[in-house]
């Protein structure tokens, strides 16, 4: 019996390993045909890789396969900067992807600054890629100068228009030609702030200008005033040259503005003269007002004449006689007046 029970523990360990031995062995081959898939997957872009001494391990493609990873792209990238002859990793390709870069336009870039001589790094350009900029664009414009209108037809303004001191308008265009300042790129300003500031070098120059003829015949001061300001400071541009495409004549504004001053004067002198006129009216009215009132005062005293005669009879200072001379008096004066040729002025009295 303990032989047979030994037998059965045998039996049941033996069946067990072999249960877990087929477990493992599932594991195994279901791990190994994943691998098989991954390689399958990438072995072209290996193959591609190596044939092409780009140092790409099959490892770093399954990698980035699990990564979400463009292997394609992260393999022709690398392909093209070491036929380029640029010490750039596969790490730093797919860091720079992972990063939301765009990688193939960093290695053109670099690899037409390396043909041009130009000293752009690959951390500068994933910075630059990075900020925004298209940095084969900016190293093209550093090759190929870049030639800016101003005003920008974006504007909607067809010139820059200013005034020389003698009145008269002047309507200018005019052509920038610029390259990029890779160093700048990052941080610099922008074209509108090139534009910007040359049409306020345009505006002051012509304003500066005693007479419109003076920038008629020397058109090329101006450039050459608004290039010796340094305009192109704290941009991504380097200003080679500023031509003046166009100068027109415009309108004589400083005599439009002394038609409107004089204008304006005439309506502010004749609102003053209106103003005295109306108070010289009133003054009048005022004055016939109190010629009437005194003229009541004159009646109402002359009315109180003959009752100051009664008086003067009644209390006996006034006799018949002196009334009489006093009669003869005044039609003699008014006999006088109207020889004279004066209004008489007798009997309104009496």
């Amino acid at each position: 019996m303990l032989s047979d029970g030994l037998t059965g523990m045998l039996l049941a360990v033996d069946s067990s390993f072999i249960g877990w031995s087929t477990v493992f062995a599932i594991i195994v081959v279901i791990v190994a045909l994943v691998f098989l898939a991954l390689v399958a997957q990438v072995i072209g872009l290996w193959i591609q890789a190596f044939m092409s001494h780009a140092d790409v391990r099959i490892t770093e493609l399954i990698g980035m396969r699990l990564r979400k990873v463009d292997a394609r792209t992260i393999v022709l990238s690398k392909i093209r900067a070491v036929k380029a002859g640029l010490p750039i990793t596969t790490n730093d390709l797919e860091t720079h992807y992972l990063a939301g870069g765009r990688v193939q336009n960093v290695i053109s870039s670099l690899i037409a600054a390396d043909r041009a001589r130009i000293d752009l790094s690959y951390k500068t350009a994933c910075a630059i890629d990075l900020a925004g900029r298209d940095v084969l664009e900016a190293v093209h414009t550093s090759v190929n100068p870049k030639v800016i209108d101003c005003p920008s037809s974006a504007s909607g303004k067809a010139s820059i228009d200013a005034v020389a001191k003698d009145g008269i308008q002047l309507k200018a265009r005019a052509r920038v030609t610029v390259r990029t300042n890779i160093e700048r790129l990052v941080g610099g300003a922008t074209e509108e702030t090139i534009i910007a500031r040359v049409g306020e070098g345009i505006v002051t120059s012509i304003g500066s200008a005693m007479t419109y003829k003076d920038v008629l015949e020397n058109p090329d001061g101006i450039s050459k005033r608004v290039l010796a300001k340094g305009l192109d400071a704290g941009t991504a541009f380097e200003i080679l040259s500023i031509d003046i495409a166009d100068v027109d004549v415009g309108v004589n504004v400083g005599a439009q503005l002394q038609a409107d001053q004089a204008e304006a004067d005439k309506r502010r002198f004749q609102a003053e003269a209106e103003k005295r006129a109306a108070m010289a009216r009133a003054r009048e009215a005022e004055m016939l007002a109190l010629v009437q009132e005194n003229r009541a005062k004159v009646v109402e005293a002359e009315a109180e004449i003959p009752r100051a005669i009664a008086e003067a009879f009644r209390s006996g200072n006034l006799g018949i006689m002196d009334y009489y001379r006093l009669r003869n008096i005044q039609a003699d004066t008014t006999m006088r007046n109207a020889i004279g040729g004066k209004p008489d002025q007798g009997d309104a009295k009496t």
